[in-house]
């Protein structure tokens, strides 16, 4: 008898051993997953709006930016409209190959917004192939970035319903839209009126992070209005315009500048940074926002 309970005892240690064993090994696994899941979520995105003029000012541009995709890390391409103010598809197909084809070389997604002059030929519809647009208006995941990709020049309700179900559903711990007609600006224009009637109220509501858009031709970021960024760039490679001061009913702008150069995104699970890039490569600003 004591032979067997000697016995006994020792395949309930070896069991107890095994099943910590495995436990540990479970641990490991899940600790492994987090931390492959962690590094997938750090996300890189370039932005830039009001750059379609063609020939060597755009190609100069993409060039500048190409440079910029080869040291740090980026996922997406983004544009904020006004891809193409040739208002020739073949022009466009054309320039944007010559400055920006380095983005499918490099296997990165490319989500473009329509601005006011890519919508006066066929509604923009011959820029949604090389652009990466399923439709004028659209939502794409990229790791813990929720991209709301908006066409401002025709508002209506439709889209406005699509966007409040989107932002409603949304779980990503980033929301960030993209749209062409700035919220608030103070340039050579001043609010869109659809967007803040319509829009804005949303953007507060659903828990919109930041708010990227071009038209006005200047850099330009505003102070957080109940939650949400506001950041204008629309230094693509367009003539400049030059900044005025804003109304008192706008955000408090933080930053004006008379600046060609381009937005760059690294989003983290615990913070969204945002640096405005000149064309040498150069931070010319930064922000970090947090959940």
């Amino acid at each position: 008898m004591r032979g067997t309970s000697e016995s006994l005892t020792s395949r309930a240690a070896c069991y107890r051993f095994t099943i910590r064993k495995q436990f540990a090994a479970a641990l490991a696994l899940l600790a492994g997953s987090v931390a492959a899941g962690a590094a997938s979520a750090d996300t890189g995105i370039l932005a830039i709006g009001d750059f379609g003029v063609g020939g060597e000012t755009q190609a100069t541009m993409g060039a500048a930016m190409e440079r910029f995709a080869a040291t740090h890390r980026v996922h997406v391409l983004a544009t904020l409209g006004d891809n193409d103010y040739t208002e020739s598809p073949a022009a466009f197909r054309r320039n944007w190959r010559r400055s920006f084809g380095w983005a499918e070389e490099r296997d990165l997604e490319v989500a473009g917004t329509l601005g006011n002059h890519d919508v006066r030929v066929q509604g923009g519809r011959y820029q949604f192939d090389l652009l990466g647009m399923p439709r004028r208006f659209y939502k794409r995941r990229v790791g813990d970035v929720a991209l709301f990709v908006l066409d401002s020049s025709r508002i209506g309700d439709r889209q406005t319903r699509w966007l409040r179900r989107r932002l409603d559903a949304a779980t990503a711990p980033w929301k960030v839209v993209l749209l062409h007609h700035p919220a608030y600006t103070c340039g050579a224009y001043r609010s869109h009126p659809e967007v803040v009637r319509r829009w804005v109220p949303l953007f507060e509501r659903h828990g919109v992070d930041l708010v990227l858009s071009g038209h006005d031709h200047n850099y330009q970021r505003f102070a957080p209005r109940r939650g949400v960024t506001y950041v204008v760039h629309g230094g693509g490679g367009a003539r400049l315009y030059g900044l005025e001061r804003c109304p008192r009913s706008y955000p408090r702008r933080v930053v004006g500048r008379k600046a060609h150069g381009w937005l760059y995104l690294r989003a983290r699970a615990h913070v969204l940074r945002v640096k405005a890039v000149g064309p040498a490569g150069r931070f010319r600003d930064r922000v970090a926002i947090y959940p």
